[in-house]
């Protein structure tokens, strides 16, 4: 009897240490993780996308990776990042409008090589006045240490016109 009460003891201390060496080897790899640091490192991508794309020059935008797909209303995807650039090229040369954009929230995975983008964009025209706004999603890939979007997508909140 004592030696079956021993042995699960034992078993229990053996079991009782795994999961604990299991918990701090998460609280480490969540540890490494800094959220709001990537957060802000999006942000960042966001703000410097509007500003080439404000600019009118869409060719030098770096934020698409050359394999990207993005999703506009009304149409067929995007493939690739040179098609992404030209229907941004062909945007910026029928309006003199001005967007940005709004990181609400980022949902990074365990080892931060991919990050999901919540946010919200807003367009004006050249007086301020309110032409488009709605929300997004961007998918950043980590490659060559930074972030890249390889999937984007968009709604509009405003009411559909005809």
């Amino acid at each position: 009897m004592k030696s079956k009460i021993i042995k699960g003891l034992f078993l229990g201390a053996i079991i009782t240490l795994i999961f604990a060496c299991n918990n701090e080897n998460d609280k480490s790899a969540g540890a490494a993780i800094d959220k709001e640091k990537i957060k802000a490192e999006i942000q960042a991508k966001e703000d410097s996308f509007a500003a080439v794309y404000n600019s009118g020059q869409a060719r030098s935008i770096g934020y698409f990776a050359d394999d990207a797909e993005s999703y506009f209303q009304n149409r067929p995807p995007l493939i690739g990042k040179s098609a992404i650039v030209s229907f941004l090229e062909q945007d910026i040369i029928s309006s003199s409008d001005k967007i940005s954009f709004k990181t609400r929230e980022v949902f990074v995975s365990n080892d931060g090589n991919m990050v999901l983008e919540v946010g919200s964009f807003k367009l004006v025209d050249s007086v301020d006045v309110l032409i488009n706004s709605g929300n997004y999603m961007s998918l950043f890939e980590k490659r060559n240490g930074k972030y890249v979007a390889v999937r984007d997508m968009s709604a509009s909140d405003m009411p559909f016109r005809e």
